[in-house]
């Protein structure tokens, strides 16, 4: 390759679901209304958490940090997947897509990081319910959110430059609606042994570190529920952790189906990808709001007055 190839299409190419073109405008109405309700449900979360004092504990303070990082990813892909089943507008220059795949993978690591605080809180609540507020003091809390978000950065902070330096000279087309490190390194015609080292490093100090913190996590708190001798006050603990256990199967299994796809994809159907990838975008923010609103009766009963009055 001369110099005169470097860099021969300045875009990417995103794909929809491939051979549904001529419905693309039916299925934009559940991408919309998917849309609509994981903004709209994790908006009013924020806002009755910041609005009732009440709610200013440990589990309502995670669960509003996890709202932020649900919005955020909805609006870093919103305009990318709508845009190709509204608009048919299939291109992204090279600097947007970098910049979506930094926003999506940060904002990735910081939910998973969320969620393994959130299992910690649990764990606090059940094992020493006494010390609990003591433990987890508003100081602390903001300390353990703000290392979620600094390692989030962190990690996902070399990825756009990882890929920057590549020259793209294929047909630059992607396999989902928005941009994805291991998707777009992929179509670099240069060595990309080193983003497929790192991306596999930052997967597994992330999303698999996590998950294996989450799971110890669960046998300690199952431990501790176990040695308590009254069923109903067994239950009862059991039943705080229902909301977090969602929210975690919810997040971790596309992320983990889509690692596997992308590490060993040859013998899956294609479409399966598309729609993991789907799941794993837009799901979460969608389920979290419902899921917690639906499991904490706090929550409940303030989010029916509000829409009450």
């Amino acid at each position: 390759l001369g110099p005169a190839h470097h860099n021969i299409s300045a875009v990417f190419f995103l794909t929809g679901i491939p051979g549904q073109e001529d419905v693309y405008l039916w299925i934009s109405i559940p991408l919309c209304l998917m849309y609509v309700i994981s903004i709209l449900g994790n908006s009013v979360i924020l806002f009755i958490i910041k609005t009732n004092p009440s709610l200013h504990e440990p589990m309502y303070i995670f669960l509003s940090m996890l709202a932020v990082t649900d919005l955020g990813l909805s609006i870093s892909t919103i305009p990318t997947i709508l845009g190709i089943y509204l608009f048919n507008s299939r291109e992204i220059s090279l600097d947007a897509c970098f910049a979506q795949l930094f926003f999506i993978h940060s904002l990735s690591f910081i939910e998973s990081a969320v969620l393994l605080s959130m299992a910690f809180d649990r764990f606090i609540a059940i094992h020493d319910p006494l010390r609990y507020a003591s433990i987890l003091t508003p100081p602390r809390i903001a300390k353990m959110g703000l290392v979620c978000v600094l390692r989030g950065v962190a990690l996902a902070f070399p990825l756009p430059f990882l890929v920057k330096r590549f020259q793209y000279c294929r047909a630059n087309v992607l396999s989902h609606s928005y941009c994805l490190h291991q998707e777009v390194m992929k179509m670099a015609c240069s060595d990309i042994t080193v983003n497929s080292i790192y991306g596999f490093f930052i997967i597994v100090s992330t999303v698999g570190l996590d998950s294996l913190l989450i799971l110890l996590s669960y046998v300690m708190i199952l431990k501790t529920v176990l040695s308590i001798t009254s069923h109903e006050e067994c239950l009862r603990s059991l039943s705080t952790c229902i909301s977090h256990v969602c929210a975690v199967l919810v997040f971790y299994m596309p992320v983990i189906g889509l690692s596997v796809i992308h590490r060993f994809g040859k013998s899956f159907p294609p479409l399966l990808q598309i729609l993991l990838g789907y799941v794993y975008l837009l799901v979460p923010p969608l389920m979290n709001p419902i899921v917690y609103s639906v499991k904490s009766k706090h929550l409940r009963a303030r989010i029916i007055r509000v829409f009450v009055k």
